[in-house]
């Protein structure tokens, strides 16, 4: 293989790189890092994964693109395995690689899902977040446009598609009428009846519309698997990092949800150690994993980013911020343990992957029968639970 891509970061991410991997397919030695920027450590790994790919391949062309390609980009050129960097706003406009523009969009096969792009940037201002930085300003594909990536998804052979965005749920914020995402996932279920999964990214569950609010609680092929960009537990917190959205708001929100579908598995995404975060703050943040039912959790310790306004705030002492992290994932990890056990004796529908494992509608983690064809769907009712993965 001449082409290289390593991806860190996002969803959205790994939904650009797919689309990479088709648009530099026969470009000549090349290795694409498509980079991260959203903590100091995602840079810290971007740096390393730099590095490493240096050492694999030291006769490559490596470019470095994504949002530490915007963000650090004096310190990235300045590192001598690098060769260049593309901006992130035309990483998949083929002029910025001297590539011929495809007639189609290129995508790689033998997939098991299928990541399609609908919203990128943010117009949000989070107190903590470089992101906006990296991504620009929001912006929305068309129905249209997104109909279109579905239908060569699927015309791929992919059963479940993944609307991926920055800020997914602004979604149409920018287009004439301004429409929801709620609208656009009828729009895909309509024009795909035999599409059989559609799951959501991260979404903000302040921007979550009526007609989505009733696709999540109701709808079959919409998964049952919602991912909260709640970042902390506590009003005050949550205030100080510009969230919209309360404590009491979330809660309402996954009460109301689960009151019409009872098997809704949450994720969310929380900072540890937010700048003034006390003690009673952080058990705010601890109590809100269990008052949720967290069970996909993705746990940040805070770091100050470049030109940030929590940046600026006064600092919680690291080793207090390690310690906190590992505490709320810790308590992550116990929700989550109680309710794999709760999956045991039930019929899951599973979307087979790589490695012999795959993932059931709530994302539970299942190990396959040998010899099951990544991309395939099947029904496996598993018996137990050996080191957090359900198995027959």
């Amino acid at each position: 293989m001449t082409v290289e891509v390593h991806t860190l970061g996002c969803r959205l991410n790994l939904s650009e790189s797919e689309e990479l991997r088709g648009l530099l397919d026969g470009a000549e030695e090349l290795v694409v890092v498509n980079s991260c920027a959203v903590t100091a450590e995602a840079l810290r790994q971007t740096r390393q994964t730099i590095r490493r790919a240096r050492r694999a391949r030291p006769d490559a062309r490596l470019i470095v693109t994504g949002c530490a390609a915007e963000v650090e980009r004096t310190m990235l050129a300045a590192m001598p395995e690098v060769d260049g960097l593309v901006a992130n706003a035309v990483k998949l406009d083929p002029r910025a690689w001297n590539v011929p523009a495809p007639a189609v969009r290129p995508l790689r096969r033998g997939y098991t899902r299928g990541f399609v792009q609908v919203q990128n940037g943010c117009d949000h201002a989070c107190t903590f977040c470089v992101i906006p930085q990296g991504r620009g300003p929001g912006r929305s594909r068309t129905v249209e446009q997104a109909l279109a990536d579905v239908r060569l998804h699927l015309d791929a052979g992919v059963n479940e598609i993944v609307l991926t965005g920055v800020d997914l749920t602004s979604w149409g914020s920018d287009l004439p009428g301004a429409p929801r995402l709620g609208a656009l996932c009828e729009a895909i279920l309509a024009a795909f009846p035999a599409l059989p999964r559609l799951r959501l990214s991260s979404v903000d569950g302040a921007e979550i519309d009526a007609a989505l609010f009733d696709l999540i609680a109701a709808e079959p092929r919409l998964m049952p698997h919602l991912h909260l960009s709640l970042q902390h537990g506590n009003d005050l917190i949550l205030k100080r990092m510009k969230r919209r959205h309360t404590r009491a708001q979330a809660l309402a929100l996954v009460e109301g949800l689960r009151a019409r579908r009872p098997d809704l598995a949450i994720g969310a995404d929380l900072i540890a150690g937010f700048p003034t975060e006390d003690e009673a703050a952080h058990a705010d943040n601890l109590s809100i994993i269990t008052a949720l039912g967290v069970v996909h959790g993705h746990v940040f310790p805070f770091s100050p980013r470049p030109g940030t306004p929590a940046a600026r705030m006064p600092q919680v002492p690291a080793a207090t911020v390690r310690a906190r992290a590992g505490q709320l994932r810790e308590a992550i990890a116990q929700v989550r343990n109680g309710w794999l056990e709760a999956e045991t004796g039930k019929p899951l529908k599973v979307l087979a992957e790589k490695g012999g494992t795959g993932h059931a509608e709530n994302f539970a983690p299942v190990r396959l029968p040998p010899g099951t064809q990544p991309g395939t769907l099947l029904r496996i009712t598993p018996a137990r639970v050996c080191e957090g993965i359900l198995e027959a």
